[in-house]
């Protein structure tokens, strides 16, 4: 089946985009990288999603992230509507959108990606792409995957939440939690043993006693 799955490396596929052709691993360099698709340009949905993007990228920027959009319009398609984006933030319809948009009027990185959506027909009857979105890592692997259907638009502060959260526990033997926030504690993974943990983190570990007794929800300040 066309897809990816975690932990994949992600394809490193050369592209048409409103700065040029791209390869996507040169594209990214040594930084994160989140790519995320729209079903069209000109929409009412996907132009309130990039318009939210372009208003945070600085929040993706700080984190070393690198954003690229995706739509099946042509690049001169997506420059037009960049300007209907960057005025639906009150910036000027002539103020650059901060990201490139690929253009895959062909479809092919879309079925490549597993993108399309089949309750979403164009005029034509061809599906539409789906909202999704790829985190990818450092190294070029797929480290989280969020697919919408066309009529959800998806959250951004959510995206912020999970990309520090995948950050975090890149560096730190810990996982977060529910709900998590940064600054937040942490669970330490159950891989590491009471006197490991207690090495690895010097602000302490509690543990939560349980009724069955056993000691696995072990909270740290990493």
């Amino acid at each position: 089946m066309p897809g990816i799955l975690l932990g994949d490396v992600f394809p490193n596929f050369e592209a048409e985009t409103t700065i040029g052709k791209i390869k996507f691993h040169d594209f990214l360099g040594n930084s994160w990288g989140i790519l995320f698709s729209h079903p069209r340009d000109f929409t009412p949905v996907c132009t309130t999603g990039l318009a939210c993007a372009a208003k945070i990228s600085n929040e993706f920027k700080k984190r070393d992230v690198k954003m690229i959009a995706l739509s099946i319009d042509s690049v001169a398609d997506h420059l037009a509507w960049s300007k209907d984006v960057m005025a639906f933030n009150s910036d000027g319809a002539d103020s650059p959108l901060p990201f490139p948009i690929i253009a895959d009027d062909k479809r092919e990185l879309s079925v490549q990606l597993g993108m399309l959506d089949p309750d979403e027909l164009d005029k034509d009857g061809i599906p539409l792409t789906a909202r999704c979105v790829f985190v990818i890592g450092p190294d070029k692997k797929m480290k989280l995957s969020i697919l919408y259907p066309a009529t959800t638009g998806r959250n951004f502060d959510e995206l912020l939440r999970v990309i520090d959260s995948l950050q975090l526990t890149a560096l730190k033997k810990v996982a977060t939690p529910v709900d998590w926030k940064p600054g937040e504690k942490c669970m330490v993974i159950p891989s590491l043993s009471d006197a490991e943990a207690a090495e690895l983190f010097p602000n302490g570990v509690t543990t939560k006693e349980l009724p069955s007794g056993k000691k696995y929800l072990r909270y740290t300040q990493p």
